[in-house]
């Protein structure tokens, strides 16, 4: 299976898209940057939104996106509208927030990691429609991808760190019995931003991997998509149908001189559906 580069090395360290109707299309970060992104029939739009890193961005229920920094949560009322500080939902300077989503009950769930890689530093943070702030996991050294299939029963988890990728069982909101989904060999490239199928099945993006691959819900592998880059960051569905898996890559760390694409959006049209991204309620 080929993927196809759509919009060419625009960003250093593309991460984290995600598709609404709510703006039309897809978005996604150049994080380093603090920048969103999003793709226009007309180019490319570019927002800046927090000084020091942009972890991921989601619609509101009542229009806008809510939009995590390094350290805070912006909300915006309109789906162009500027972006404004609202919580600060970290105060340690050697920590920074990182991917996340939000659930089927409308709250974002946002996972941290340490600039160090600090083992055990970080947490992933839950926060409600009143914006009160809870966290839902400790002891995370780089909390990345996190989604939660269609019935809200599931949630796949990745801590880059531990190789894997993690399922839990959902009850009442809370995520709980985790247990091993996948384990991940170091040569196939570390698990990193991910999405979730309508038919439950996980796509999952490997950094240093050159791939996406998909798995069922046994953990067997599915499919491996290869992409000519070395960084492969995140993927998400999008396009009227839901069914093209979109797919982010980054130049994070790379010479100046590595000679690839990396920093592209990438898409293949993949047969199946995703699913509609959940929308903040706060």
């Amino acid at each position: 299976m080929i993927a196809e580069n759509i919009t060419g090395p625009v960003a250093h360290h593309a991460e984290a898209p995600v598709w609404s109707t709510t703006w039309r299309g897809l978005r996604w970060v150049d994080g380093e940057a603090g920048d969103l992104l999003t793709l226009r029939e007309d180019g490319i739009a570019r927002q800046h939104v927090d000084d020091e890193y942009l972890a991921f961005v989601r619609p509101r229920m009542n229009g806008g996106f809510v939009a995590v920094g390094a350290r805070t949560l912006y909300l915006a009322d309109d789906a162009d509208g500027e972006a404004r500080p609202v919580v600060r939902l970290l105060d340690d300077p050697a920590l920074r927030m990182n991917d996340g989503c939000c659930d089927t009950a409308g709250r974002l769930l946002t996972g941290s990691m340490a600039y160090g890689a600090t083992r055990e530093a970080a947490r992933v943070l839950r926060v409600g429609a009143d914006l009160g702030v809870t966290t839902v996991l400790t002891d995370v050294t780089s909390s990345n991808g996190i989604g939660f299939t269609g019935d809200g029963e599931r949630a796949y988890y990745v801590d880059t760190a531990l190789g894997r990728i993690d399922v839990f069982d959902v009850a009442d909101g809370e995520l709980e019995n985790r247990r091993v989904l996948a384990d991940i060999h170091p040569d196939d490239g570390m698990p990193d931003g991910l999405t979730v199928a309508a038919d439950g099945t996980v796509w999952v993006a490997l950094w240093g991997g050159s791939a996406v691959q998909g798995y069922d819900d046994t953990g067997a592998v599915i499919e491996h998509i290869e992409l000519p880059v070395p960084q492969v960051s995140a993927c998400t569905f999008g396009g009227d149908d839901l069914s093209t898996l979109y797919i982010t890559t980054s130049a994070q760390g790379l010479p100046p001189d590595h000679g690839t694409q990396a920093g592209s959006v990438f898409s293949v049209p993949l047969g199946i559906r995703g699913l509609p991204v959940a929308a903040f309620a706060g």
